[in-house]
């Protein structure tokens, strides 16, 4: 087989690499900006698509000299797919929202790609049949996409990171190309060399310039985002880790959401964790789904008479900085090292399929169902998943986000619990970093009466930095009606029907 038509189908098997991995840092950007991730995935991977239609398209307008336009399209995918992390974030820093930027990304990657492929087939005409050159052609670059998506999973983003896995790949085109230079450079004229080499300068230029500056652009764009200074960043294989400072006082951002500030987690993890313990008067065995930091584990450690906890946590780089972190570990007071604790890196809805009547209080402290997949962990199969995993007088509690700006997603979480069987409670308190928030207690025992039971509940000599047993009155009481009409208008969230997260991005959060 000829040498160039080989070079041909390896190009297009690295571009392909290269494209899908365009394709999912990009959707990873919009997801960390925009939220919503099933949709921002959908419509990037399905405007890039789109956009290589076009770019097939406008290959048809290509006539003469077919390998130099093809290189020179290899040089410009370069140059675009290494720095769309640099882009996004810079431009965020000016203009505070890349959704423009990021759709333009997309669409301008399709249509470099979308002209590459046409361009090979032409190009391999002369060494191969029709229906061998097409099948090939597109056998090669989908075996690219699959490399570059275990690439993606497994390497580009836990390891690289967002700043550094698109640099990587931009150098692949750029190496496609420089080889296809060097395969040709005798055969073409002395112009032709002077524009080759122009544009592999001016490209070598670009890439060593995003792999000087693109770490410091990255962080600077982060610290635009966050209104304290930025002292840690990680990016996972499932989320961006912040954690920021202020005067004294530390905050934890998941993907930009906030989950703890110490100017006030006892006013969030105090309610989360103390009044369903207390409730239940007799927890062995605890289990804790979410709740990464170690801030919930620290308030369990509290009580003697608690024999095992389990935290069951998605995010190894979460529970790993919560056990060694400096700043986490002082705020954790090294709970998730505690011999009684055993943390555990699983999906919780995937652990409690396993497991069936072994625990006496179950804690769900997730990030708010803003999405399609968190939402997830609130309908009413996890919550029958939940009510399985407790012993028989168990009882449990989940964080419900916020009563007061999105009223009627955490009604919607009291009626999708109640529908998986558990006599509910609602309790919220003022959490001056985060608002009016919420939690519903749910237990097993139909015959307990939960509020009066609570309000009967002597704390004791229970080492709380707020909570008191006039404030486990106030957080389980409301006004006149409230979250009545919310109630009875929401409907039960279920896999099949997630409506959650509908309800939670409607809330009043621009009033927050």
């Amino acid at each position: 087989m000829n040498r160039t038509s080989v070079l041909l189908k390896a190009a297009l098997f690295a571009t392909g690499l290269a494209g899908i991995v365009s394709e999912y840092t990009l959707s990873t950007l919009a997801t960390y900006f925009l939220g919503d991730s099933v949709f921002q995935w959908t419509m990037i991977v399905s405007i890039m698509l789109f956009s290589m239609g076009i770019g097939s398209r406008l290959s048809k307008t290509i006539e003469e000299n077919l390998l130099e336009k093809f290189i020179w399209i290899e040089f410009g995918l370069s140059c675009i797919a290494s720095n769309v992390t640099v882009i996004v974030y810079t431009v965020f820093a000016f203009y505070s929202d890349p959704t423009f930027i990021i759709y333009f990304l997309s669409i301008l990657v399709g249509l470099f790609i979308g002209m590459e492929i046409p361009l090979v087939v032409r190009l391999n005409e002369k060494f191969q049949s029709l229906k061998v050159n097409i099948s090939s052609a597109l056998e090669n670059d989908y075996y690219g996409s699959l490399a570059g998506g275990a690439f993606f999973a497994f390497v580009g983003l836990p390891i690289l990171g967002l700043t550094y896995t698109p640099l990587v790949l931009g150098s692949v085109n750029f190496l496609v190309a420089t080889i296809f230079i060097l395969v040709i450079w005798r055969e073409i004229s002395l112009a032709q060399k002077k524009r080759l080499i122009v544009y592999a300068s001016l490209t070598i230029a670009v890439l060593v310039s995003t792999g000087i500056f693109s770490d410091k652009i990255v962080k600077w764009g982060d610290q635009i985002r966050y209104k304290d200074q930025v002292i840690f960043s990680e990016q996972s294989r499932y989320q961006k880790i912040v954690i920021t400072y202020n005067d004294g006082h530390y905050g934890l951002f998941l993907n930009g959401h906030q989950q703890l500030s110490t100017t006030d987690e006892e006013l969030y993890h105090e309610p989360l964790v103390h009044p369903v313990v207390q409730l239940h008067g007799n927890a062995k065995k605890v289990l804790v789904l979410g709740g990464g930091d170690g801030a919930a584990v620290r308030e369990l450690l509290k009580y003697p008479d608690i024999e095992q906890i389990v935290l069951v946590d998605l995010d190894p780089a979460v529970t790993r900085l919560a056990q060694n972190h400096r700043i986490l570990l002082g705020i954790n007071n090294n709970s998730l090292n505690h011999p009684t604790v055993e943390v555990i890196n699983q999906d919780g809805f995937t652990y409690l399929e396993d497991i069936e009547n072994s625990f006496d209080v179950l804690i769900a402290d997730f990030p708010d169902p803003r999405t399609v997949d968190l939402g997830r962990l609130y309908t009413r199969e996890f919550y029958w998943l939940c009510n399985r995993a407790l012993a028989k007088n168990g009882m449990m509690v989940t964080q419900a986000g916020s009563p007061y700006y999105a009223e009627r997603a955490y009604s919607c979480i009291d009626k999708t619990m109640q529908a998986a069987r558990f006599k509910t409670l609602l309790l919220h308190n003022q959490v001056p970093s985060l608002g009016e928030w919420g939690w519903v207690i749910g237990s097993k025992n139909h015959q307990m009466e939960l509020k009066e039971h609570l309000r009967q509940v002597d704390l004791g000599s229970l080492e709380t930095r707020w909570l008191t047993n006039d404030a486990l009155t106030l957080i389980s009481s409301t006004g006149k009606r409230v979250f009545e009409r919310s109630f009875n208008e929401v409907a039960i969230n279920k896999l099949h029907d997630p409506v959650l997260y509908k309800y939670y991005l409607s809330g009043r959060w621009d009033i927050y």
